[in-house]
């Protein structure tokens, strides 16, 4: 019995990564935060919460990049000895009772398979079979046997767009004290449920926002609320890497293994169910298809957004892939000006940035941009416009640039690849996009605030390291069959039984599946 505060260590690395890029993460791209500083950047950890008041958090290493390429291997050990050392630490100056593994779940790291299952070892290492271990993860990750089998809890993001994801954070954490808890006031490891399902499809066609993924999610509410269940996680998956981890999953966790078995097979049964039904978020077409729509939209549809989704920077894309933009400024209405307001977000340029803030707002300036890092679809683009903004200090960016082209086209520049989900992203380079015409933004399907000032909006099918089009991107090591890559399972159905993984102490036997 833990008649103390409990003592819990934080540590986790994430970054969701596309196999399907040229572009290469290096370990400045993960922020990483370190001891203190490591445990502050959790609202729900300041002093004076609930949480804060029931355990002795320590932070050894956080990190946290923006999606991208496949990290290397010497920023993976950089970063991996970093956080053992650091971990060594504080099991050097406390007895620790529980860890918070706080990751992503689709990071690939240049020759491993499952680097979280990797990175998870080297800290079991460290802090032994019986600490209690509680892992947080996106439902874009990816959890295999053997993650499930070394972690003691796990659950993950239950909304597409993420607009929960303080409250998975906050729920892991929570799961972690109550299991140190126990039923009895002492700690009790919880029975764990996993069912694979050879399901892979990108996060487009199952937002949670609709059908049938809205559906499939708010039956977790249902299986949660049984008795001896306390946690339900469903993982999508992540589509654009090429490792035999990559699909669908379901984990239950709980006091009792018939429980947490049942409402693993009635989830994971009732997503496979659904498997012909998923569909994008929004009309799809080429790039041209959805101008000649958007050029097209009546003032009521308008402004009307466009995704160039081959590239999003948020889903593991390089965000230097030229073909949209290139493709954009040869329209007529960009070429004759009869297009109105235009935004494109974005394209880094580092050398074009610098010429462009050399010169000045207000001055003319020709530059090229793109194509640095990914040319596999277009090379760099040669854009020659009006300097209209400039700002420094961008956390993603650095410096941004606008330009304006044809008129009214506005493209940004970015010194280094950056996202653009809030309107404050546009605003503070004086971009009004409730006002324009036409927004391209490269990502899939569209965040919340995007979402809201969208009039109407479609899905451009680009070409890409985070392709839609999942066949033209030639998987080889996923898992087959494996839908929607096979679609015939008539004569051998998957098994969607659940397998009941032993405690993180005791060993894992048997086959893979």
């Amino acid at each position: 019995m833990i008649r103390r505060r409990p003592v819990i260590a934080i540590c986790g690395l994430a970054c969701e990564t596309s196999a399907f890029t040229p572009a290469r993460t290096e370990a400045p791209a993960f922020h990483a935060q370190r001891g203190p500083d490591a445990v502050a950047i959790y609202d729900f950890l300041a002093p004076g919460t609930p949480l804060a008041a029931g355990a002795d958090w320590h932070g050894a290493l956080i990190g946290r990049a923006l999606p991208g390429g496949m990290v290397t291997r010497a920023a993976y050990e950089e970063l991996a000895d970093e956080m053992i050392a650091l971990l060594k630490e504080i099991v050097a100056n406390h007895t620790l009772d529980g860890l918070w593994f706080d990751i992503h779940g689709a990071m690939v790291v240049e020759g491993l398979d499952d680097a979280e299952f990797d990175l998870l070892q080297r800290v079991r290492a460290v802090i032994g079979p019986d600490v209690f271990v509680s892992a947080s993860m996106d439902l874009h990750g990816n959890v295999s046997r053997e993650l499930v089998h070394q972690l003691d809890l796990v659950t993950c993001y239950r909304m597409a767009p993420h607009e929960d994801e303080y409250a998975t954070k906050l729920r892991a954490c929570q799961n972690l004290l109550n299991s140190l808890k126990g039923t009895r006031g002492t700690p009790q490891r919880p029975y764990k449920a996993w069912v694979p399902i050879p399901i892979l499809l990108p996060g487009e066609q199952t937002s949670t926002r609709d059908e049938p993924a809205k559906s499939i999610y708010k039956a977790i509410p249902r299986v949660e609320v049984l008795p001896d269940i306390f946690d339900v996680g469903i993982w999508v998956g992540y589509a654009w890497a090429d490792a035999p981890r990559n699909r669908a999953a379901v984990v239950v966790t709980g006091w009792g293994s018939e429980a947490v078995a049942a409402g693993a097979e009635r989830l994971a049964r009732k997503f496979w169910a659904a498997r012909a039904e998923f569909h994008f978020v929004a009309p799809t077409g080429s790039l041209d298809e959805c101008l000649d729509v958007a050029f097209a939209a009546k003032p009521m549809q308008r402004p009307y957004f466009v995704s160039d989704s081959g590239d999003n920077p948020t889903a593991g894309g390089s965000g230097d892939v030229t073909w949209g933009l290139t493709n954009l400024l040869k329209r007529k209405e960009i070429v004759d000006q009869t297009a109105g307001t235009v935004i494109y977000a974005s394209i880094p340029g580092p050398e074009a940035v610098k010429a462009a803030v050399a010169a000045g707002v207000g001055s003319t300036v020709t530059v090229k941009a793109g194509a640095a890092v990914d040319d596999l679809h277009a090379g760099p683009i040669t854009l020659t416009g009006e300097v209209f903004s400039v700002k420094h200090g961008d956390k993603h960016a650095r410096t941004e640039v606008v330009l304006r082209v044809f008129g009214s086209v506005y493209v940004i520049l970015t010194e280094l690849r950056k996202p653009y989900h809030y309107e404050r992203d546009f605003t503070e380079l004086g971009l009004h996009p409730r006002q324009a015409d036409v927004v391209l933004v490269k990502i899939g399907y569209l965040e919340p605030e995007l979402y809201d000032m969208a009039a109407d909006w479609m899905l451009a099918l680009t070409p890409g390291g985070v392709d839609q089009d999942l066949k033209r991107l030639g998987h080889k090591r996923i898992r087959r069959p494996m839908f929607p890559f096979d679609k015939d399972f008539d004569e051998k159905p998957p098994n969607l039984s659940a397998r009941l993984i032993p405690m993180s102490n005791e060993p894992l036997t048997g086959p893979d599946e």
